[in-house]
């Protein structure tokens, strides 16, 4: 089995909420830290024993109780936002992880309930403390693999439009940056041409006070 191979296998175990509190940036980096052997497999609490059990499994490794430096297991939560309360600071967005949160600046924001992981990453950033969790329903064993896909999908999507954003200022900065930068050589070639002039005069001179 080829290292990417057995970091796929690893992330399909994961309950793809992308919080963190693993340790690592997602659930993709801990499955990389995981395959190289650099991370125990008890540091995913929303995972708790069952994911536990299951990367014990893969990856031949003996059973050990979740670390309670990483969070406990609880039932998933989602995240709600009072409306009222909320400034539009857009800090919320910028940190949820599957971009399940809508809003502008200075307008109000509300969560995707059927997109929010749960990942509690939203709430340290916020001024004025109006977000809270609440219980999600329950689900069932069928669909628990097809709300981590869409935890997984919409992360990667999210990363990939953060790449294209980023490039996209790039490119805007580098037209703001284009006049000026085209206008040095006009500037350069009019220069020379003065001095061209100016050396032309020159000679002339040179030559009368010759005659």
């Amino acid at each position: 089995m080829s290292a990417e191979t057995l970091i796929q296998r690893i992330d399909a175990v994961l309950p793809q909420t992308q919080c963190q509190r693993c340790g690592y940036a997602d659930c993709y980096a801990y499955a990389q830290a995981l395959a190289a052997n650099s991370a125990e497999l008890n540091q995913c609490p929303p995972g708790g024993d069952e994911t536990i059990a299951a990367l014990a499994q893969l990856l031949q490794r003996a059973v050990k109780p979740l670390n309670p430096i990483h969070g406990i297991h609880a039932p998933r939560t989602i995240a709600v936002i009072d409306e009222v309360v909320c400034i539009g600071c857009t800090r919320c967005i910028l940190a949820c992880p599957v971009d399940a949160i809508l809003g502008a600046t200075k307008l109000m924001h509300s969560v995707i309930a059927d997109e929010c992981t749960g990942c509690e990453l939203c709430i340290p950033p916020c001024p004025v403390d109006c977000i809270v969790m609440v219980p999600a329903a329950v689900e069932s064993v069928e669909e628990k693999p097809a709300r981590a896909e869409l935890g997984r999908r919409r992360h990667q999507f999210r990363l990939q439009r953060l790449v294209r954003d980023r490039d996209e200022r790039t490119q805007r900065q580098a037209l703001k940056n284009a006049p000026a930068a085209a206008t040095q050589p006009k500037l350069d070639a009019h220069r020379l041409a003065i001095l061209a002039a100016v050396e032309r005069v020159r000679v002339k001179r040179d030559q009368s006070t010759k005659e």
